[in-house]
């Protein structure tokens, strides 16, 4: 992915990190007496954005290359080596693996309501008398 390709129509100015949750981030990694400046984190942020950028870009050289469409995890990995940062790799993957998990447990969750053989014009009509219910009750109190 060249730079053109990345300062699409919002540009890269558009594009950061939610100051927030760095800030909790930079929080429950420091210890209690250090404090970080604001300038430090707006530098972490941008060093951040700019970090994903090159991942990103080299993974999508690599999904080019294999004539793939998408990223996917694996391209991402594959960068983090080609790109000298073998460190982190171990680490990727095993989030990675307990991602893929959390995905295959919320699939099951999700398809549980579709096992229960009751349709969706049912489900919806007891919903309503549930609300029905609920609003009488409610007014009973008044």
């Amino acid at each position: 992915m060249s730079d053109t390709e990345r300062t699409g129509p919002t540009g890269d100015d558009d594009l950061s990190l939610p100051k927030a949750t760095v800030q909790k981030l930079i929080n429950e990694m420091m210890p209690q007496d250090v404090v970080c400046t604001k300038e430090a984190r707006d530098l972490l942020i941008e060093s951040c954005v700019e970090f994903i950028h090159l991942i990103a870009s080299e993974a999508n050289d690599i999904c080019d290359k294999e004539t793939k469409k998408t990223i996917a995890g694996e391209h991402v990995v594959s960068a983090l080596k080609a790109l000298g940062f073998e460190e982190y790799v171990d680490d990727v993957e095993e989030v990675y693996k307990e991602h893929r998990q959390q995905q295959k447990d919320r699939d099951k969750r999700s398809s549980r309501l579709e096992k229960t053989g009751i349709s969706e014009e049912e489900l919806l009509r007891q919903q309503e008398l549930l609300f029905e219910q609920s609003r009488l009750k409610y007014e009973a109190q008044q």
